[in-house]
């Protein structure tokens, strides 16, 4: 018989200006453990004890976001000390990345509950505190492994010729929508 992985709960925190916003002071740890708290919540009955694991998305887990991410945030939320937690680096699709992992392990039966998000704060990251040393074999063959997501982005419009234009009038829509969902009320259950 095949199993089934369901999202019973869901939610997240609003999205801030990098380290210039209202939240750029707030700690990703702590707004991450408020989420999984609501999380909670909104699974009413459900025992924290019987949650199998937490995996934590997280493109640059260092700073404040270092060391076991996922298993920082689980305790934080007041989740059981034995609630293992773990953390992932797929850069952009870190959090995506957790729930498809808590879904596969889920239908193959090595957990029953899982929590499974992203966190992130860019004002708290060490950009330009920390030396990028990368893999001199790899800058010289195989350089495209460190581009990051705005270069990745720029050649993917080109293969599939994607005007700056429509890029433009793409992201306008995106945000007017968004906007005017938030406006209606539709996110009050998210954020």
């Amino acid at each position: 018989m095949t199993r089934e992985a369901v999202i019973v709960a869901g939610s997240r925190t609003a999205v801030g200006k990098a380290k210039r916003g209202s939240t750029r002071n707030w700690r990703s740890d702590d707004m991450a453990a408020a989420v999984i708290r609501e999380v909670m919540r909104q699974a009413e009955g459900f025992d924290p004890a019987e949650i199998d694991d937490v995996i934590i998305g997280c493109a640059m887990p260092e700073g404040a976001q270092g060391l076991n991410f996922g298993r920082t945030i689980a305790l934080r939320a007041g989740l059981p000390v034995d609630t293992p937690g773990m953390t992932v680096n797929r850069f952009c699709s870190s959090g995506l990345q957790t729930i498809a992992m808590a879904a596969e392990r889920i239908i193959a039966n090595g957990a029953d509950a899982i929590i499974a998000g992203g966190a992130e704060t860019m004002s708290m990251v060490p950009m330009t505190g920390f030396r990028i040393n990368p893999n001199p074999y790899m800058v010289e063959n195989m350089p495209e492994v460190y581009m990051g997501m705005g270069y990745t982005a720029e050649n993917v419009a080109d293969e599939y010729e994607v005007s700056r234009q429509a890029q433009d009038e793409f992201a306008v829509r995106s945000h007017q929508r968004a906007a005017a969902a938030y406006a209606k009320g539709l996110f009050d259950g998210e954020i």
